[in-house]
């Protein structure tokens, strides 16, 4: 009697999982494309606020006042024109910050508009709109609540590991063992890497349009690439990759670029 109460329980997850899907449906801004979220905003920018605070309470932050100064001008000016041409971005609480770690060549976001650059990246981005590239795009991960549809991804990787591990309640624990290993790994090489390669490439269109809108040239931006991708360093294959190849968002940021210059007004 267990196999057929499984795979009833499989059939309504699976009803259940559609459902879901269809009611979490969202729409990128600028690029149009399909979301999959299941997080609520409100507990979105609840888990940003918090890490954000963590992760500056372990930082070491700029006293660099001219530097503190550039990244608050550049972000900001971002920052409006998102907030003005952009609904879901009217309630962020924007804000920018600085870490001193010149090792690290990053900056990130986090949900709800917090921002860190780290000084490691200055040496590539060389000028205003050098950081503007860097920092719309962070901007672009924000606005296109990337955070949240890269949790949905992984709750819904968990539920299908679930229903997984139901359909083959019956199998030895080195069978179910064998085959949750090759789930994760399936899924994470399959899925979830390609998911954030797609929303790497998303934020770089995204966010050259934010900084065109902001009066950045966006041609900065190729070149800011260019620079990064000069400086080397070991990368692994693209397929294992959570950013796309060099060559690839060079020629996609050149593609997009005419679009972006409709808005440009220096």
């Amino acid at each position: 009697m267990k196999r057929p109460i499984a795979r009833l329980s499989i059939y309504w997850l699976a009803i259940a999982l559609v459902m879901t899907m269809l009611l979490r449906c969202a729409t990128a801004p600028i690029t149009g494309r399909q979301q999959f979220i299941l997080i609520p905003q409100s507990q979105e920018i609840a888990l940003g606020l918090k890490s954000y605070q963590e992760i500056l309470s372990q930082s070491k932050l700029s006293e660099d006042k001219e530097t503190v100064d550039m990244v608050n001008r550049v972000g900001w000016r971002i920052a409006r024109v998102t907030s003005r041409d952009y609904a879901i971005a009217k309630d962020y609480a924007w804000e920018f910050n600085v870490i001193d770690d010149e090792k690290t060549p990053n900056a990130f976001a986090l949900p709800g508009g917090k921002i860190a650059v780290y000084t490691g990246i200055l040496k590539y981005t060389q000028n205003e709109a050098g950081l503007a590239t860097v920092m719309a795009h962070e901007v672009g991960h924000a606005l296109a609540r990337h955070g949240a549809e890269r949790m949905s991804h992984y709750l819904l990787a968990q539920l299908g590991q679930v229903a997984l591990n139901v359909a083959m309640h019956d199998q030895s624990p080195e069978v179910l063992a064998a085959v949750n290993v090759g789930y994760g790994v399936g899924t994470t090489v399959g899925v979830l890497l390609p998911f954030s390669r797609v929303e790497e490439s998303e934020a770089d269109h995204i966010g050259l349009i934010l900084m065109a809108k902001a009066g950045y040239n966006p041609r900065e931006a190729v070149l800011f690439w260019e620079r990064m991708a000069k400086a080397g360093g070991k990368k692994p294959p693209v397929f294992l990759s959570t950013h796309p190849a060099d060559e690839k968002r060079i020629a996609q940021i050149k593609a997009w670029l005419p679009e972006a210059l409709t808005y440009y007004q220096p």
